[in-house]
Formats: structure tokens, sequence, C-alpha cells
């Protein structure tokens, strides 16, 4: 298995994410198996595998709604920047998490505006908190994150009257708000029509060049945008192959990992970038 952190490699600054032996119990099932990861900063990245792989135990690992399984000795199981223990707000300014519950708490307050859905982001809350008043600096980030998702339009829309894609490009900039070093992104996809989901690619590979580190989790390969060259493919709440894309993308690992048999092909776009897709058969 290719491992992409070479041997005698001097790192500046401490890993994006890092689990060691993390392993993770939902209901009376264990869903994480001893996992080793680590994602360093700048080191975009796919987490693929079918839907009960444990991919989304894995993020509320990272996102602190689910903790691991303890252990008496060794280092902590889950550190995010070198660190086993974050509040969640300060959280926010180095990691920004997409996730589709986040979505549904939005679009259960019915009179929330889009711009206030992205303050909100301000504050790790789906509330401005009492006793606090948003700034106009605060607004004018709120707007810079919509921008940058191409959203700026919805900015006087309510959340709760969107299409699913413009909900999505408006999460989005609801984790970009606080100019955070990273994304986070479970299943940005799910629900998305063509054109929805190629707008949400073109939003990655934008914010992939202006230097916001990816981290994906989906179980389609179409959206391992070309920018992203790592892939951990997951199976059973395990690691079954980590390496660079054209490594992991083949028929032969991807239809032992979602339990059938897989084609696996490359198409290249008019910029010369490598598009991946699969199909059952």
């Amino acid at each position: 298995m290719p491992s992409p952190h070479p041997a005698g490699a001097i790192d500046a600054a401490p890993p994006l994410i890092e689990l060691d032996r993390a392993s993770a119990i939902r209901g009376q099932v264990r869903v994480l198996h001893e996992l080793r990861l680590r994602i360093d900063q700048g080191q975009h990245t796919a987490l693929l595998g079918p839907n009960g792989c444990g991919k989304s135990t894995l993020i509320k690992l990272i996102t602190r709604e689910l903790y691991p399984l303890a252990r008496s000795e060794g280092p902590p199981p889950v550190r995010v920047l070198g660190q086993a223990r974050w509040q969640v707000d300060r959280l926010r300014t180095h990691l920004g998490i997409v996730t589709g519950d986040f979505g549904a708490n939005l679009a259960a307050m019915h009179e929330l505006s889009v711009e206030d859905a992205v303050v909100t982001g301000l504050f790790a809350s789906f509330v401005v908190p009492p006793f606090r008043e948003v700034s106009g600096e605060q607004r004018a980030q709120a707007l810079e994150a919509l921008e940058r998702t191409h959203a700026l339009h919805l900015r006087g829309r309510l959340y709760a009257e969107l299409s699913t894609g413009e909900a999505r490009r408006v999460l989005i900039a609801r984790a970009l708000v606080n100019r955070p070093q990273a994304l986070l992104l479970d299943e940005p996809g799910t629900g998305l029509d063509l054109v929805a989901r190629g707008r949400l690619l073109a939003t990655l590979r934008a914010l992939a060049r202006q230097g916001v580190t990816l981290v994906l989790v989906t179980h389609h390969i179409e959206e391992i945008v070309p920018e992203i060259d790592r892939v951990v493919l997951m199976q059973g709440g395990r690691i079954l192959v980590d390496g660079p894309r054209a490594t992991v993308l083949t028929a032969d690992y991807l239809s032992q990992a979602f339990g059938g048999p897989l084609r696996v092909w490359r198409e290249r776009d008019a910029h010369g970038d490598d598009h991946y897709l699969a199909a059952a058969g």
C-alpha cells in the first residue's frame, strides 16, 4: 500500500487531522476499527467508500460529535492540528465543516435569511448568541464568503426556500466565513442534479486553487476533482488502501470495496485534467 509520507520527511506544521488507532462504537456495533490516518495541511484528500463503511462516523470523531473508545495508554486517538481538545468556535476558524445535519438545522428555522445563516457560522451556532451584536466587519465577512461560492445574489432569500444546490453553496459559504485553512465536506453532492453538482465541483476546484485544503467524504468517484490526488478507500470500518488517485481508483480496488463488479475509466477535459468515472459491470 503506497505511503503518502516519505521516510525522513520533516513537517513544518502539525497534521491537519491525525487518527491513531481510533475505534468507535455506535449502538452495540463497532463501526471503526483502530484507524490510523494522517492528513497534512495542504494535502487535498478524498475519503471514499460505500454507505455504511464508517465514513460518517469518522467525520463525527473529527467534529467532536462522537468520541472514540478510550485507551489507557498511548497518544490521543484523534487530533486536529496537533490538539486533542478544542473549543468548537476556535476549531471552526481552522477547519470549516459542511454536513447535511447543519443544513437540516438551518432549514428548520423558517425565518432565517441566507445572510444570517452565514453570519451564525462565526459563532459556531445556529443563532446569534444573546447579548452579541453582529459588527459591520462580520457582515462583510459573510458577504465575502457568499461571493466565494457564487451565492451572493441569494443573500436576501430565506434559507428554507432555497433549492438543494443553492443551499449547498450557502452551507459552504457558512463554513468559509471564518476563513479556515481547510474544509471538511461530508457527501456535499447528495441530492444535487447534474447542473448543481457541476457548479459545486467547480467551486471546490476554485477553493483548492485558492489554498483551502479539501477533505472530501464521498461515495461518488466523479466528485473527486483533479486537485484531490490522495484517496483513502474504506471498507467495513477499515482502510482498504490509501494512495494517489491513479493507484486507488482502479476496478479491482473499487469492486472489492463496494462489493460488486465496477468499471473505471478516465476522461480528460479541455484543460488537460483527468476525471475518474465508474459504472456497474
